[in-house]
């Protein structure tokens, strides 16, 4: 038993390190000291696939590289979580963490409603949403709070994580054509996407206030 929980731990670690070395290999010189800063800049917040992908793009990276890339980072994460559960929730930092997404699970948040009604579709759904938070770390929480086994979980997130990543990096490689075909009109949709963004930021606060007052009243 103490074997499998020693594997369970250090086997996603290798994994993830084991992958880096791969491409480091893989890779020539140039192209490596465009991925790594990236991949290392994933790991902190703000910064997510919704700025990480793009900003690759703009660098010269082909979209398949930089999307699988930060994929990988992403189902390595999550195989962690799964195997892991219960022993990340006493980890001082990350534990704080997980409860709090599982109280905001818990109490019918508004942002994760609907993953629970979807289940292994919503997880999916979830993780391929190109905004801060919505990871393979946060998605691997959710599968286990909705009641997936973590094989499903996994398999969830990995799906999420790769049709996600792909589809924003080719995206991303679209616009920085148009904008190298057309200025003006890149420059348009760039105004656009992020008119957009700002708008979707807008909505997530005032819903986010709506759900601060139901509680509030609840608790009186």
């Amino acid at each position: 038993m103490i074997y499998k929980t020693i594997f369970k731990l250090i086997f996603p670690v290798a994994l993830g390190v084991g992958g880096v070395i791969a491409l480091y290999l893989y890779l020539d010189e140039s192209t490596w000291m465009k991925l790594w800063p990236l991949m290392t800049a994933y790991f902190f917040p703000p910064l997510g696939k919704e700025s990480v992908i793009p900003a690759g793009i703009a660098m010269g990276l082909h979209p398949a590289l930089i999307a699988l890339s930060i994929a990988f980072m992403d189902m390595v994460a999550s195989l962690f979580v799964v195997w892991n559960y219960d022993f990340i929730k006493k980890i001082p930092f990350l534990g704080k963490y997980v409860e709090k997404i599982e109280n905001l699970g818990k109490r019918g948040s508004k942002r994760y409603r609907w993953v629970r009604a979807l289940g292994f579709i919503g997880v999916i759904l979830f993780v391929m949403i190109p905004f801060q938070g919505s990871g393979g770390v946060v998605g691997s929480i959710l599968g286990r709070l909705i009641g997936l086994r973590a094989c499903a979980t996994w398999l969830a997130v990995s799906s999420g994580a790769i049709l996600g990543c792909m589809l924003l990096a080719y995206f991303a490689n679209f616009i920085k054509m148009i904008i190298v075909k057309n200025l003006i009109l890149g420059i348009f949709v760039v105004v656009l996407m992020v008119l957009i963004f700002l708008l979707y930021k807008v909505a997530k606060e005032t819903f986010k206030g709506g759900d601060l007052l139901q509680s509030k009243a609840r608790e009186r």
